[in-house]
């Protein structure tokens, strides 16, 4: 049986990257084929290499060239990409060339809090400001505009009035160690 393969694109230290790598790791179903990263100071670099997991570091410029991606995903054979921590915009050829197999994880219930700067930091920051009683996750397809692809689930949590941007972010990382793997799993199985 052939195994799908899926690509991780990550920006930073990559925790989603790597428990996601955790998590496929005996799956005689699915292989974690490589880890893309545009930041050469990426945290993920080194945690790859150290479980074993092909990673590509890619340029800026690279990562917005459609054929560069393409080329890359297709020499590996890639059914599935996702985007763990990425903080580029996919670029629309290559969003068309993998209709529905380009996943994103985003700290928010979309389409709260969602559009271009909006990511990590800059989404608790704006949930506490406006006092939300309740912020999540949303795991999506990727289309061609800043999360607004199609929502396939949505984890949430409560807040309390004393939230501070680190109870937030803790509450946001249980969220996606517990659900993003399980949800990309369910997805690769339809």
């Amino acid at each position: 049986m052939e195994k799908i393969k899926i690509a991780i694109f990550a920006s930073g230290k990559g925790s989603n990257a790597l428990n996601i790598c955790s998590y496929f790791k005996n799956n005689p179903k699915v292989e974690i084929s490589f880890i893309l990263t545009n930041n050469k100071n990426a945290g993920i670099i080194s945690s790859a290499k150290e479980i074993g997991i092909h990673i590509i570091v890619s340029s800026n410029d690279e990562v917005e060239n459609s054929n560069y991606l393409i080329a890359i995903c297709e020499k590996h054979a890639i059914s599935f990409v996702v985007l763990a921590g990425y903080l580029r915009k996919i670029p629309e050829q290559f969003v068309q060339h993998f209709p529905n197999k380009i996943i994103n994880i985003h700290p928010a219930l979309l389409p709260n809090y969602g559009g271009e700067g909006m990511y990590g930091a800059n989404v608790h920051r704006a949930v506490l400001a406006n006092q939300e009683k309740k912020t999540g996750i949303t795991i999506h397809f990727v289309n061609s505009e800043y999360d607004k692809g199609e929502i396939i689930a949505q984890f949430s949590c409560e807040l309390a009035e004393n939230e501070t941007l680190e109870s937030i972010q803790e509450k946001i990382h249980r969220l996606e160690m517990d659900n993003f793997p399980k949800v990309i799993a369910e997805i690769l199985e339809k």
